[in-house]
């Protein structure tokens, strides 16, 4: 059913959803009944690679219907761009109130935002959370005006988060503004000038009227018994492993475009060029590395792969079997230019059939730069490949295997070598080329004649 209505996505039409936040709330209270639990690795530093296992985790949560997410925690933070994207895959959880997050060890600067993004907070002791300063990759603190801007930012994205899933929001602000300080009625925290950071004794430390947790809702020797704290002792546990292939998917989702423009570029020369070599295996490769790293990277599923063949299938018949009824061609190349989109679009399972616009935008932005960048490389192929030495290398080859000179002329007459649907190969004298026809089915041993040379693109007519 998804494919057939995402079939439609070249026509423009998008549906929009909305989905209401849960009310801040305390602790679920223990049930009886079955639990499950998705636990998802959040170890080492935050990267591009780490989102990537995220996104994987929430969506296993999603289509196994779990009811509870973990964080498992130690990390010593990341850029803000992936900690911003983590925080917001972790909202496409629902209910958010059943997040955690067990800070292992530490959760340092981005690790202690990520925290605030789930509902409950649990540490093990020994534990350390905050200190969450922006800083340069090389370890140096940010100019004053330039830190000024990032943690008024910061302080805004990670209130909002705190305040959304019961938190205090000034622990977390006194984490970032070294100059705020923190006081709750008459003790003081952390005082003005230092950054905050709680051990997890601290940070289960309760404050105020009534007494309330200053951060975490407990503390916990491992991960059986905060689940045990919380309700689910004997839920069934699905763990997400990071493994290395998210490392080779950032990478791939990152020159998406280029795959796109190479495997374009390199189809089309291999149209240009007889025989299937050089050009159409590095085309298909690097077609097959775009759905590849998207899929690994949790944006696409086989069903991108498979409307993609189904599109090159009709193509090819359009071509071949039925040329110029334009029926199979045309949904073929609709085919293919969705499933591309299909590919780079974050799907999740209790999304609609039909992205919103908003996913669309940047596989939109993506495909237009493949397809712009991709017409201007043909055209000035086009324009120069015929008069170069590697176009006279790659060009037609005798049956003997030896390469021979592409001389055909207009007048020249010979033999369909092959069936011509309209493309094909024809014998002149000993010369075996590539041929088509004007859209005329053509068939082995007729004579033709040529009627037109195009650079490369011999056309021919029956004799």
């Amino acid at each position: 059913m998804r494919l057939w209505v995402t079939a439609v996505l070249p026509l423009g039409l998008a549906l929009v959803a909305a989905a209401q936040e849960p009310a801040p709330g305390p602790p679920p209270k223990p049930t009886p009944g079955p639990r499950t639990v998705v636990v998802i690795p959040v170890k080492g530093d935050i990267d591009g690679a780490l989102t990537y296992v995220i996104r994987r985790g929430v969506k296993v949560a999603l289509d196994r219907g779990a009811q509870h997410l973990v964080l498992h925690m130690d990390t010593d933070g990341g850029p803000v761009n992936d900690t911003t994207d983590i925080m917001e895959i972790i909202q496409r959880f629902k209910p958010e109130a059943n997040t955690y997050t067990l800070v292992d060890k530490k959760a340092y600067s981005a690790g202690s935002f990520i925290a605030a993004g789930t509902r409950h907070i649990y540490m093990v002791p020994g534990s350390v959370i905050g200190a969450a300063t922006p800083i340069l990759i090389t370890g140096q603190e940010l100019g004053e005006s330039v830190q000024a801007k990032m943690n008024s930012a910061l302080r805004a994205m990670v209130r909002a988060a705190a305040e959304r899933h019961g938190h205090r929001a000034d622990v977390f602000e006194a984490m970032i503004e070294k100059d705020r300080g923190l006081k709750i009625g008459d003790t003081v925290i952390v005082p003005e000038g230092e950054i905050l950071t709680l051990t997890a004794e601290e940070a289960a430390k309760a404050y105020g009227e009534p007494p309330r947790p200053l951060l975490s809702s407990g503390t916990v020797g491992s991960l059986d018994e905060m689940l045990q704290k919380a309700g689910l002792a004997g839920a069934e546990i699905i763990r997400v492993e990071q493994t290395g292939l998210e490392t080779l998917a950032r990478w791939i989702v990152s020159i998406a475009p280029v795959l796109l423009l190479a495997g374009i570029v390199g189809v089309y020369v291999e149209f240009k060029v007889p025989g299937f070599g050089l050009p159409g295996i590095a085309g298909a490769a690097c077609l097959l590395l775009f759905f590849f790293g998207h899929q690994i990277a949790g944006l696409s599923g086989h069903e991108a792969l498979v409307l993609f063949g189904v599109g090159v299938v009709l193509v090819g018949l359009e071509i071949f079997v039925f040329p110029g009824t334009l029926i199979a061609g045309s949904l073929g190349a609709a085919l293919i230019v969705t499933s591309l989109l299909m590919a780079m679009v974050d799907y999740y399972p209790t999304d609609p059939i039909i992205p919103d616009m908003s996913e669309l935008r940047r596989p939109l932005i993506n495909l237009t730069i493949s397809l712009l960048g991709a017409g201007i490389v043909i055209a000035f192929l086009a324009m120069t490949l015929p008069s170069t030495p590697l176009f006279a290398s790659l060009t037609v080859r005798a049956t003997s295997g030896k390469a021979v000179e592409p001389a055909a002329q207009t007048g020249d007459t010979g033999l369909a070598h092959t069936d011509l649907r309209p493309a094909g190969k024809a014998m002149f004298g000993e010369r075996l080329e590539d041929v088509v026809t004007e859209g005329d089915f053509i068939s082995r041993g007729t004579p033709v004649r040529v009627v037109a040379v195009e650079g490369p693109r011999v056309i021919v007519e029956r004799a």
